[in-house]
């Protein structure tokens, strides 16, 4: 068997508040929570599993690829909710859209305060 990602822990100030905000924004799937874990479950049968450490949280970068469709409705909710977002991780373009590498793609920041990028074309 080839290797392929299986999961990740998100480390989240709120794990439900950050479940849902993945959820919702990327019409994701809830998977079984348990543990310390409330899951997220990607296409793949892959797992987001978002847990609140006893430590500060380091801000991560967590990029997903989008075909168009799902861009667009992840970036009215963007819109509809408020939440800033960028053009380039650097955040010097707020409220803008990248054309890069032959699709689109906007960076935002989850309740947790991680770097998150949906994009439409995978860079490779």
């Amino acid at each position: 068997m080839s290797a392929t990602f299986n999961h990740t822990i998100i480390p989240a100030t709120d794990r439900n508040e950050s479940a849902t905000f993945f959820r919702e924004l990327l019409d994701l799937q809830a998977a079984p929570a348990w543990g310390i874990f409330t899951n997220v479950r990607l296409d793949g049968d892959a797992l987001l599993q978002f847990a609140e450490p006893p430590f500060e949280i380091q801000m991560q970068h967590y990029a997903f690829l989008v075909d168009d469709a799902q861009f667009d409705r992840t970036h009215v909710r963007l819109r509809g909710r408020g939440i800033e977002f960028w053009a380039d991780p650097q955040m010097t373009r707020p409220g803008e859209t990248n054309t890069e590498h032959g699709g689109r793609g906007v960076y935002f920041k989850a309740p947790a305060g991680h770097a998150i990028e949906v994009i439409t074309r995978p860079y490779l």
